[in-house]
């Protein structure tokens, strides 16, 4: 992009957003703040089950439409453990494993013999989301099904300025959004298994030619980014409940934040996930009617000036 482009793209998308966050700061400063943390809380929900899909699809190139059914797997698989023992740790852990073996058998038996053949790929795994969500459906039925937070993360916090009281349990969907975001961004770029995984997307055959086990090092992945699913499937089971039909939605929210964020860039994933998560909070508490058409705007904006993605590498 030159630089008179990227100045005409700041102008026409940072003039709007300082206009309107000028009026409705004067209007009603608590509305306000308060749609600013529910935008950044639901973004942090959104990073955490997208990062697992930038591993699969945006570094790894495997294209996984099954993602959103291993965050439903995951999240019910935390509900009958916490209904069980009663013990949210544990719960978490449960929602973490179920997805990850879950993800594991999918990649082991299925997709690394389609290495590179991304329609079958794309048919498979729609198929196979299919086949989860209607399992899961079978199982638990179309109700409504929501975990408790644990007890140290009820209630709100009181005595905040301006905003006055605010859920703990949102405002811990922060702390575990950055946690996971810099052990991503420390596993790719400071580790040994992280340098193997960026290789074998790069030069399989030469990974291999070295003596690395690059399918062990693809299921790995593969399984880390489905865990990852499963874990967001807990925490959207108390905040936003478990029912058919979330899965489509986490799944379409982590494609829009890979693609706004750029393929592979876990730096990327958590921009595009403030991105959507702010416009879709901030949407629907000032223009409801229209607030779908927001995302939509973000999207036609980056794939015209940014087709890679904000953090996109150029080919």
């Amino acid at each position: 992009m030159t630089s008179r482009a990227a100045i005409l793209t700041w102008l026409l998308v940072g003039g709007p957003l300082l206009a309107f966050s000028a009026w409705a700061l004067f209007d009603n400063p608590r509305l306000y703040l308060i749609t600013m943390l529910n935008g950044l809380t639901l973004a942090s929900l959104y990073f955490i089950v997208a990062s697992g899909f930038t591993l699969v699809f945006g570094l790894m190139r495997n294209v996984n439409l099954a993602h959103g059914s291993l965050y439903l797997l995951g999240g019910y698989v935390a509900f009958i453990v916490a209904e069980k023992t009663g013990w949210w740790i544990l719960a978490l852990a449960a929602g973490f494993a179920a997805a990850a073996i879950a993800g594991l058998l999918i990649q082991w038996l299925i997709l690394r013999h389609m290495q590179g053949e991304d329609l079958r790929q794309t048919m498979v795994t729609i198929g196979l989301s299919i086949v989860i969500a209607d399992v899961l459906m079978w199982i638990f039925t179309g109700q409504v099904h929501q975990m408790e937070a644990p007890a140290w993360l009820q209630g709100p916090i009181r005595d905040i300025p301006l905003i006055k009281a605010y859920s703990a349990y949102r405002l811990s969907l922060l702390g575990f959004g950055l946690a996971i975001g810099v052990g991503l961004w420390w596993l790719l770029n400071r580790t040994r298994v992280g340098m193997m995984i960026r290789a074998g997307v790069d030069d399989r055959g030469m990974l291999a030619a070295a003596g690395v086990n690059v399918n062990l090092v693809f299921a790995i992945t593969f399984m880390l980014g489905a865990g990852l699913a499963g874990f967001g499937g807990v925490i959207g089971a108390v905040e936003l409940s478990m029912v058919p039909g979330e899965d489509t939605r986490l799944l379409l929210a982590s494609l829009i934040v890979v693609i706004v964020g750029g393929m592979g860039s876990v730096i990327g994933a958590a921009i595009g996930a403030a991105i959507l998560g702010l416009a879709e909070t901030y949407g629907l508490a000032y223009a409801p009617t229209y607030s779908v058409v927001f995302t939509f705007i973000i999207l036609i904006l980056v794939l015209a000036f940014r087709p890679r993605g904000i953090m996109g590498k150029a080919a």
